[in-house]
């Protein structure tokens, strides 16, 4: 087999949940790039990824856009501005993976259901086993149980302290937590060799 024909190294990402670990989750939904509100530390904390060998991708459901309380469009531009954002700090972000439809559309692609973290690893080449999902709900967690990958974290921004106060005793103590996202990103000893 030449060289040319050998399949791409796949290499890990970095799974990003968007509402509640990077932006603050709002009940009423974010429609609009004015009401989105950075968490603090996260520019910095993604800034630190820049150089990083995972591949850096944002997944996030959007129901607003189902349910028709803003356009793909907009939901679109408020990602791209976002990602813009991240870059200009020196950040770098390889993918914005969004579902847009509502909760009782049956998608596959809203999480719980592995569809977009499976989207993004067929489009980057990811490997799946050596990745990392950081997420503030257990329906993120799920979602990366689902699809196989490696390793989860729970953010106790946005929902992430409600959910993991309600989440079973049991559950509770398999699941690794961490208080934000720089936070999560300084647990995981790949990322400081």
């Amino acid at each position: 087999m030449s060289p040319a024909s050998l399949p791409p190294a796949q290499r890990p990402a970095i799974f990003l949940d968007r509402d509640g670990v990077i932006i603050e989750n709002r009940s009423d939904y974010c429609l609009t790039w004015e009401q989105v509100v950075i968490l603090p530390g996260v520019i910095e904390a993604l800034a630190r990824l820049g150089t990083s060998p995972y591949a850096v991708v944002i997944i996030t459901n959007q129901s607003a856009v189902g349910r028709g309380l803003i356009d793909r469009a907009t939901a679109d531009d408020i990602n791209a501005r976002l990602v813009a954002g991240i870059r200009a700090a020196g950040g770098r972000i390889d993918g914005v993976f969004m579902c847009p439809h509502a909760p009782e559309a049956g998608c596959d692609c809203r999480k719980p259901r592995p569809g977009l973290i499976l989207q993004a690893s067929e489009r980057l080449v990811l490997d799946l086993s050596r990745s990392i999902l950081i997420g503030d709900a257990l329906s993120d967690l799920e979602a990366a149980r689902s699809a196989g990958v490696g390793r989860s974290i729970l953010v106790r921004t946005g929902r992430g302290h409600e959910q993991l106060e309600s989440a079973e005793a049991q559950l509770r103590q398999s699941i690794h937590s961490a208080s934000d996202l720089s936070a999560a990103l300084d647990s995981i000893p790949e990322l400081h060799p």
